[in-house]
């Protein structure tokens, strides 16, 4: 039976949270720690949270720390998740990114692309989709799209790009499964040309990161309603210095950055949002 959360054991757990992922859980999380640690306990056989906090914070290889990584900051995500910053990046930030990158003489036109909370990799691959539908030929274009998330577990997925039908199911339909993806038992797996598009890594977005060019794009969906303001402020501070100059920072469609990050101007196209460094500022 797994044991109750005391209310010492949730302060010295959110503590803790915050400090290796800067979630901000208040009181009324309780119950997220008691089911998404849940597992971890009994695989370590702690006695009781505190005594599972004291393992993790003990355990020199850190395999506990990334298994509660993984089990707290495992978030829902679907392909094509709300369709608006989709239907956004078809109809008008790709076709107007290329007109703005295109060269006389140029072979490839780059395009640079983060999804920087990638989760299991649905997102990236649903960016994927639509410019393939949209361009056609990759074999113009220098594409990278990177994505990245906290969890190992996560990139580890999203980097085998391999889904359930059920996973498949929540988003696309009948056609795109059947054109980009490759059965593989009871599995689909993205197929080798968009996948050798993609790349994945573990990265907090707290620490220190860099990039040997901007993105033209950046996806940061539903990320920092976990975070406080200061540090959701330090967060899209930290997007705007790797966004390149007429950039674009796609966010979730129930956040803003109205009065929080005044240097990101928002942009509106039809009913989606979207938001620019203001130049003057930058």
């Amino acid at each position: 039976m797994i044991p109750k959360l005391s209310d010492q054991e949730f302060y010295a757990w959110a503590k803790y949270i915050y400090d290796i992922c800067s979630i901000d859980l208040d009181k009324s999380k309780t119950y997220l720690i008691e089911t998404r640690l849940k597992d971890a306990l009994k695989e370590s056989a702690a006695k009781s949270f505190a005594d599972l906090l004291v393992k993790v914070r003990g355990d020199t290889t850190r395999k506990l720390r990334k298994k509660v990584i993984d089990a707290i900051t495992t978030n829902e995500t679907s392909f094509f998740r709300d369709n608006s910053p989709f239907d956004l990046l078809q109809h008008k930030l790709v076709p107007e990114l290329i007109d703005r990158r295109s060269r006389p003489g140029m072979n490839r036109i780059p395009l640079r692309i983060w999804s920087a909370a990638c989760s299991t990799g649905q997102e990236v691959y649903s960016i994927l989709i639509v410019l393939k539908e949209l361009l056609n030929d990759f074999n113009r274009y220098d594409i990278r799209i990177l994505g990245t998330d906290i969890s190992d577990q996560a990139v580890a997925q999203a980097s085998l790009g391999s889904y359930t039908q059920h996973e498949l199911g929540r988003g696309l339909n009948p056609d795109k499964i059947s054109r980009y993806f490759v059965a593989e038992g009871d599995r689909w797996k993205i197929n080798d040309e968009l996948r050798a598009s993609a790349s994945f890594r573990t990265l907090n977005l707290f620490e220190p990161y860099s990039f040997p060019v901007p993105f033209d794009i950046i996806f940061c969906r539903n990320v920092a309603i976990y975070f406080n303001e200061a540090d959701r402020i330090k967060l899209f501070r930290s997007l705007g210095r790797v966004l390149a100059r007429d950039g674009v920072l796609l966010i979730g469609s129930t956040e803003s950055l109205t009065g929080l990050c005044p240097e990101f101007v928002p942009q509106r196209y039809h009913r989606s949002v979207f938001y620019q460094l203001d130049k003057e500022k930058k």
